[in-house]
């Protein structure tokens, strides 16, 4: 009997628990939508709770403020843009993922890119920056000593060049461009790229 009460009373927390998690990522991704529609001056705990159909203070219970809530869209686009540079994927479909999300949601990427360059630690932005960062300078170790390689520099280049680079193409390089010409141009770039630097491997 003691059993069956525990298991009773745990049953409902953990309902409760999933239920709490799976509005508030839906609100991310409502927020997320919102955003990508309309801009981020459309954001606000007002316009999430009208396009949700529930109540403001619902939407408070979750994000005390705006900036919360902005944040909260902020850190989901870097668990997106980590997903795209997952070492356990082929190089050639982690290329495609990073370019076609940067092209698909320019006002995301513009608040990745403006957090992104302002002052603080980028692991808190990009929390998969020290491992390549290590991979990058143990590939690049095997070289001749005459031509080092600064793994860091090197990385602030590589990541930049991958998320700011397709949204200057085409915004003012080729605008008329298509996204699915574009992928395939920045990753063959990309891999000639990496080739030279002996970082590319067909898989």
């Amino acid at each position: 009997m003691p059993n069956s009460t525990a298991t009773a009373v745990e049953r409902p927390e953990q309902r409760r628990n999933k239920g709490f998690e799976d509005t508030h990522q839906q609100m991310i991704e409502t927020a997320v939508r919102l955003i990508s529609a309309k801009g981020v001056d459309s954001l606000s705990i007002a316009a999430i709770a009208r396009a949700m159909n529930i109540n403001r203070t619902t939407v408070y219970y979750h994000f005390d403020s705006r900036d919360a809530l902005l944040e909260a869209v902020k850190h989901w686009s870097a668990e997106q843009l980590a997903r795209g540079l997952a070492v356990a994927l082929p190089q050639q479909e982690r290329m495609d993922f990073v370019t076609r999300f940067v092209l698909e949601n320019p006002a995301l990427i513009k608040l990745w890119i403006d957090d992104f360059i302002a002052p603080g630690d980028i692991r808190t932005r990009y929390p998969m920056w020290d491992a390549l960062v290590e991979g990058m300078a143990a590939t690049f170790a095997a070289r001749p000593p005459e031509e080092p390689v600064d793994a860091e520099i090197y990385c602030v280049m590589l990541l930049t060049s991958a998320i700011i680079g397709p949204r200057v193409f085409i915004n003012s390089v080729d605008p008329a461009s298509d996204i699915d010409t574009v992928v395939q141009r920045f990753r063959q770039e990309q891999q000639r790229m990496l080739r030279h630097d002996a970082l590319f491997r067909e898989r």
